[in-house]
């Protein structure tokens, strides 16, 4: 369960790009979980994204909700492709210490990161996740497809979540 609950915080906690030439994509906007688009999810979960993005900066605000309440996740990226200090927010309470490069996807149309970091695990000991993202936004701008693969003490788990813009 407290895997399930690190696992959520990490994967809530979105990318963010560097610029390329041909960039189509912005996502600011608010954003809405679509589970039934969606695959990978922990049970009950829902989400909302609230993304500023300024150049090759971008900011994420995620509400998540599920069967342990509710909490907000501040996030940043920057599409630079360069590698950068980050601190993921664990659901519950706490952070980590991690690495992240994020860059523009080919084309423009998202942006893709790798990052590692190092948290606090349930049996009080630290344990190092990996995660790789792929965001991509659709030619109408209207559907954001976050991809997720983490790698930790659990294995690797999966995600692939489908987000509405809301007008």
């Amino acid at each position: 369960m407290t895997w399930t609950i690190l696992a959520m915080a990490l994967i809530a906690g979105l990318p963010a790009a560097a610029p390329a030439q041909g960039k189509t994509a912005d996502f600011s906007g608010t954003w809405v979980l679509d589970s039934s688009k969606s695959e990978g999810l922990p049970p009950g979960m829902e989400q909302t994204m609230t993304v500023k993005q300024s150049g090759d900066q971008i900011e994420i605000e995620t509400l998540v909700k599920g069967p342990q309440g509710e909490q907000r996740i501040p996030d940043r990226y920057v599409l630079d492709g360069k590698e950068a200090d980050f601190a993921p927010t664990i659901v519950g309470g706490g952070t980590g210490k991690g690495k992240r490069t994020a860059k523009w996807s080919e084309g423009g149309h998202g942006f893709e990161s790798k990052e590692s970091a190092t948290v606090r695990g349930p049996e009080g000991d630290d344990v190092t996740i990996t995660a790789s993202r792929k965001w991509t936004l659709s030619p109408s701008g209207d559907t954001l497809t976050v991809e997720l693969t983490m790698n930790g003490p659990m294995g690797e788990v999966t995600s692939k979540r489908v987000f509405a813009r809301q007008k």
